[in-house]
């Protein structure tokens, strides 16, 4: 049986890394998955094959393929993953905001409301001596804490929260890049060499710019850090499941009205999760990663108690 051929790339590179540094090589050979790989997934391949985190830009000069035999380079597989280790002790790890009354989530949206529907004092005329219940009454918008977008908060026909699929926010492998260094207030987008290390394929992507520490503060509102259009549909090219965010948006909310990581990533059935919080008590990999709405038919998002699971070593 004949084999099928293997092709390799030729090439200078250079690379700029979004904390400071750079670095440089020539005469560069890396293998493909095939003839027709494109240069950005090239630049890709070489990111992972090198193991470089916190890339910002990558230069390919005078690529060339050509075919030739493989010779083991780390990216052309995909990678498994996970906390699955059977000896080892589990910690839940919550990423969730509480809510309370008053609760500024999102500059010039409502914050909740709590009010009583039935006092513990009234109830006691309703059940048996020494019983009594509170019920009460919260009114908020979707967009309120820490919580979740489903495809209907962008489109009139998307999937809306009671259609979501448990499968795609339950137990996820967590990919957590901790980018608090990688991002500046010149330059807040996080792009998408800089997030190119790693396989992310069916994987919760969650950005850890350490935003999150200005929650329910006036300052939380302005440059705040967010993914560009360019990272998110990089995201989606290498097979996100969800994306996650502890900063005021997914999106740059000072572009004048543009949001093209939510239309791209809601477009793609990539869920997306904002205002999360504790991302750095998370590893880089290994976690497991929840955030689940309630089904509501109609509506297109709503808090989550999102959270990690994470299994120390024994």
């Amino acid at each position: 049986m004949a084999t099928a051929p293997s092709f390799r790339a030729h090439f200078d590179f250079f690379i700029r890394f979004a904390n400071g540094g750079d670095l440089a090589g020539t005469g560069f050979r890396l293998d493909l998955p095939s003839a027709d790989a494109g240069e950005d997934e090239i630049a890709r391949l070489l990111v992972q094959h090198l193991g470089l985190a916190l890339v910002d830009e990558v230069e390919l000069r005078g690529l060339r393929i050509v075919e030739e035999p493989h010779r083991g380079s780390r990216g052309i597989a995909s990678v498994g993953g996970g906390a699955d280790a059977p000896d080892a002790a589990t910690r839940v790890i919550d990423l969730s905001h509480p809510i309370r009354a008053g609760l500024v989530t999102y500059p010039g949206l409502p914050a909740p409301t709590i009010t009583p529907h039935l006092t513990r004092e009234d109830s006691r005329a309703r059940y048996a001596p020494g019983t009594e219940f509170a019920m009460d009454i919260i009114t908020l918008v979707g967009n309120t804490g820490t919580y979740l977008d489903s495809p209907y908060h962008r489109y009139a026909g998307g999937t809306d929260l009671a259609g979501l699929d448990l499968s795609t926010l339950v137990g996820l492998r967590a990919e957590v890049f901790h980018l608090e260094d990688a991002w500046t207030p010149e330059r807040r987008g996080i792009r998408a060499e800089t997030l190119a290390d790693r396989d992310v394929r069916g994987a919760a992507v969650l950005l850890h710019t350490g935003w999150d520490r200005w929650f329910g503060q006036p300052e939380y509102g302005e440059g705040a850090p967010f993914l560009t259009g360019e990272g998110a549909q990089g995201l989606i090219d290498a097979g996100a499941a969800l994306v996650g965010i502890d900063s005021l948006n997914i999106d740059d909310t000072e572009s004048g009205g543009e949001r093209p990581a939510h239309s791209l990533l809601l477009a793609a059935g990539v869920h997306v999760v904002e205002h999360l919080t504790n991302l750095a008590e998370l590893p880089p990999s290994g976690a497991l990663f929840t955030a689940a709405p309630p089904a509501v038919e109609g509506f297109g998002t709503f808090p989550v108690r999102a959270f990690a699971q994470v299994a120390d070593a024994p």
